[in-house]
């Protein structure tokens, strides 16, 4: 028998399922990206959707490098050779600001808007090593707003609208964590101090941070790694190098979110793991116990300057994303249960088959979610069979029902039923369902 591959999963339907792990149920999945779309259109947002795969060197000079993301954990082949020779370098996009700022610069969106809101929903690829709530294909929500403006207050009414949809989806024990990178004179600073601070120090550090020193020494921030963390902890904060409007942008998105009545906590530490990001950045974690080690459900910040990095006009960006396997895994299993069918139509006899069929589409037609099985059965079968469905209705439709022009419609939940006019059924179970 062939399975998935390492570290990957199929999502399926709880009825249909033999793992009851609800967080690999796609209602579960469909209930957060239906919350998350109508969070985005209160927002003004507009739903984007780029190619899974791209080419190479957007990642290596959009991402960085130096990241993890490009050093280790893209998914990366060679193009079959055209007739202009060899086949260009494509990648499985392992995220999505890139391409969404490649097609923003594609298509010279800044020409039609002055300020993009666009959102994205889908899978992203990592070889990251597996473990619970990390996959090698993973599913995520995220956005970005891309103009002329980098007004604190953007940077505010994204996180907002982040700890918004995270709390509507009824995920417990939220904690944002908040901090500023600075813009890149102060990260020229900032990297000078963690060298000074720790050159004389490199041989405790980990080989991955190690190579960093040299290479990229913020990424040191972001080392897992336990014997970096004695190191880290003893490196001045970099709000200690910031310039004045860099503290000045930061305090206020800190007003502003005092304002909205969002709690936060202040990570000097806090850098995440993508070369682009300026000013803010922030991550939401839960402490739910179902997440485990891999707490982190959402993170983002802005990024000013990667639009010109990629090629584009001067332009200012913010964004965030949220993993969606990571968020489903912290609901609570009572929140998005599986929508079971309305009505179950159960013929009995062949002469009323068609008839089931025509009550069927007219009820599909209404917007009544239906079901119907050709397959002949008893009435205590087919009774059976639409229990197991969880349909709360069930018409009956017999030789008796038929010569009477009275039909049966059975309230399955609490075992009534009723006979009503063959022509004014569907009125009749429109007006009980609520």
């Amino acid at each position: 028998m062939i399975r998935t591959a390492s570290y990957t999963r199929d999502l399926l339907p709880a009825a249909l399922s033999n793992d009851r792990d609800a967080s690999a149920f796609i209602h579960r999945f469909q209930f957060v990206e239906d919350l998350a779309r109508e969070w985005f259109r209160r927002y003004g947002f507009q739903e984007i959707r780029t190619p899974i795969f791209e080419r190479t060197e957007l990642f290596t000079r959009g991402v960085g490098s130096e990241t993890d993301i490009v050093t280790k954990e893209m998914y990366t082949w060679r193009d079959r050779a055209g007739e202009d020779g060899e086949g260009e370098s494509l990648t499985l996009r392992p995220e999505s600001t890139a391409p969404v700022v490649r097609a923003y610069i594609q298509h010279q969106m800044w020409q039609r808007a002055e300020t993009v809101r666009l959102y994205y929903i889908g899978p992203q690829f990592r070889r990251e090593r597996g473990q619970r709530g990390r996959f090698r294909q993973f599913f995520q929500i995220g956005a970005e707003v891309l103009g002329a403006s980098d007004h604190p207050a953007l940077d505010a009414e994204g996180i907002e609208l982040v700890m918004g949809l995270l709390t509507e989806a009824g995920i417990p024990d939220l904690e944002l964590r908040l901090n500023t990178v600075g813009n890149a004179a102060g990260r020229v600073r900032f990297v000078a101090a963690i060298r000074e601070a720790l050159a004389p120090r490199a041989h405790e550090l980990s080989e991955d941070s190690r190579r960093r020193l040299e290479t990229n020494p913020l990424r040191i921030l972001d080392s897992k790694a336990e014997q970096d963390q004695p190191l880290i902890a003893a490196l001045p904060p970099i709000y200690d190098v910031l310039d004045e409007g860099c503290r000045a942008h930061f305090d206020a998105v800190r007003r502003y979110l005092d304002a909205a009545g969002i709690p936060y906590v202040v990570d000097a530490r806090l850098v995440r793991g993508l070369d682009y990001y300026t000013q803010t950045v922030f991550e939401v974690v839960s402490h739910a116990p179902a997440i485990g080690a891999q707490n982190a459900l959402a993170g983002g910040g802005r990024y000013d300057g990667l639009v010109e990095t990629l090629g584009g006009p001067p332009t200012k960006g913010f964004g965030f994303a949220l993993g969606l396997d990571r968020v489903v895994l912290a609901m609570p299993e009572h929140r998005a249960p599986e929508p079971p069918p309305e009505l179950f139509v159960i013929y009995l006899g062949a002469s009323a088959l068609e008839l089931a069929l025509h009550a069927v589409r007219q009820a599909r037609r209404a917007g009544i979610a239906a079901l119907f099985d050709p397959t002949p059965r008893s009435l205590k079968s087919a009774l059976r069979l639409a229990n197991k469905y969880g349909a709360r209705f069930a018409l009956l439709l017999g030789e008796a029902e038929l010569a009477s022009g009275q039909w049966v419609l059975r309230d399955l939940a609490r075992a009534e039923q009723t006979a009503v006019p063959s022509e004014t059924w569907l009125q009749h179970l429109l007006a009980r369902r609520g």
